[in-house]
């Protein structure tokens, strides 16, 4: 062995021992650092909300949060027991406009002054333009609905009012229970519920065997003093012949009545798609739909904010029920008269089960076009988008009633800046903005009325002749 390769056997070892600690901290550091992610880095504001979105989409691409085309109805979810034709969407058009079916007021002098649109109509994003929507009983439109009112001549006792605040019908066809509290709908989600479907009360038209929007749209004739029936289209000879291409299947003798008007009702409103709205053109290829702004807020939407875990899907909703502790509707303004139960609406799902863990559970709603009705949350509490914003980030209940074991895990603070709740705003109020709802108004109705609704004040409003 020659000196100049001799290396001493201690020296071999030290170098062995220093290489076996270098990477038992390397080991430790990966182990301890494993939930500590590098920050993804993106060439745009673009690609990194397409990342967001395809994270968040169940493995089905973009298209998970596409609405279709109304003219689709292939490709709209609907009721196998009720398919979509173009014969039934048109006639449900116009009876949803229709103050005619008005025919059952409590009040001989308010029969056609009211329909289904007074209290869901185009320009308050098919929702009310007030706090409390009011049928048979109410005055007045204004520009927006936001006049409607109670007639102080009228007599409480009397009034079709709504214990809870209006919910919109637009982007239904993605809800297959309906109502703050899922009551309405034969489907497998209310399974267990059967013994609640009490006889002579909404719920029992479950036992028609119908999704949640057909249950409500006949529901909603009854419920609001409308009928349909042989005299209705004697009166109006235009209807017999749309009721006939439209359900050419049933007999003359099972056409005309609450049930099928119900059934082409539910049928026009599955089509009420805000699928013009700005998201949904950059979802489908059009990055300049959307201001950098409002994709700031999108990202903050499907990531950070978490709002995606329970606003997902093409209509941002999702079938479940969450205690938020917002505030009923009670206060200044709101009218509670004899067969309006407030008290059980206020306990939401809770009210429908009766089971103690439902309790001011609602359901998660739909967030297209809010901004058109300048009331949020089950209650109306809210006036603005940006208010629900914050309430959310804060995670303070308004509604001292909701026991704090009642509200999910996820009520908890979002911890976003002023800038990220602008943001957020931002995309809720102008993204998901579809700004062209009045093409599923008709121009007409066959009455020739004054519509959506037909009493003094309101056709002076709506400068009906």
């Amino acid at each position: 062995m020659k000196a100049e390769n001799y290396i001493p056997r201690q020296f071999v070892l030290s170098a062995m021992g220093i290489l076996l600690l270098l990477l038992f901290l390397i080991s430790c550091e990966k182990e301890v650092g494993t939930d500590i992610k590098p920050e993804e880095t993106y060439e745009s504001l673009d690609d990194e909300l397409n990342a967001k979105l395809l994270a968040a989409a169940n493995g089905q691409g973009l298209s998970y949060f596409i609405l279709p085309d109304e003219q689709n109805l292939g490709e709209i979810p609907q009721d196998p027991k009720n398919p979509l034709t173009p014969e039934k969407i048109e006639l449900g058009k116009l009876l949803f406009h229709e103050p005619a079916i008005g025919r059952n007021p409590r009040k001989e002098d308010q029969a056609g002054t009211y329909s289904c649109a007074s209290c869901h109509h185009a320009a308050a994003g098919f929702q009310a333009g007030v706090r409390q929507g009011v049928g048979e009983g109410g005055i007045g439109f204004g520009q927006k609905g936001e006049q409607r009112q109670v007639d102080p001549n009228y007599g409480f006792d009397f009034l079709d009012i709504q214990p809870i605040r209006t919910p919109s019908t637009l982007n239904t066809a993605y809800q297959d229970i309906m109502l703050w509290n899922g009551q309405l709908g034969n489907v497998p989600l209310n399974e267990g519920t059967e013994d609640k479907w009490a006889l002579r009360s909404p719920k029992a038209l479950n036992f028609l065997g119908f999704e949640g929007l057909e249950i409500q749209a006949i529901a909603g004739i009854v419920i609001h003093r409308q009928r349909v029936d042989k005299d209705f289209v004697a009166e109006y000879p235009e209807y017999k012949t749309l009721f006939d291409q439209a359900f050419p299947e049933y007999p003359e003798s099972q056409r005309y009545n609450d049930t099928i008007a119900g059934l082409a009702i539910a049928a026009y409103e599955r089509t009420m798609l805000a699928n013009q709205a700005p998201f949904q053109d950059w979802l489908q290829g059009n990055q300049s739909a959307m201001s950098d702004i409002e994709k700031q807020g999108a990202i903050l939407f499907f990531d950070k904010a978490g709002c995606v875990d329970c606003h997902t899907g093409p209509a941002l909703n999702k079938e479940d029920f969450y205690a938020l502790g917002m505030n009923d509707l009670v206060g200044e303004g709101v009218t509670n008269t004899v067969g309006q139960d407030f008290f059980t609406s206020a306990e939401g799902r809770g009210g429908f089960t009766g089971k103690e863990s439902d309790l001011f559970k609602f359901k998660v709603p739909q967030l297209y076009n809010m901004t058109d009705s300048p009331f949020l949350g089950h209650g109306g509490s809210f006036r603005t988008v940006r208010e629900v914003v914050v309430y959310k980030n804060e995670a303070i209940p308004e509604n001292s009633i909701v026991p704090r074991e009642q509200l999910p895990g996820r009520f908890k603070p979002l911890g976003l800046t002023e800038e990220e709740i602008d943001q957020l705003t931002a995309f809720l109020e102008k993204s998901l903005y579809d700004p062209s709802l009045i093409r599923y108004v008709p121009e007409q109705i066959p009455s020739g009325m004054c519509f959506p609704n037909a009493d003094p004040a309101s056709r002076e409003d709506l400068g009906c002749e």
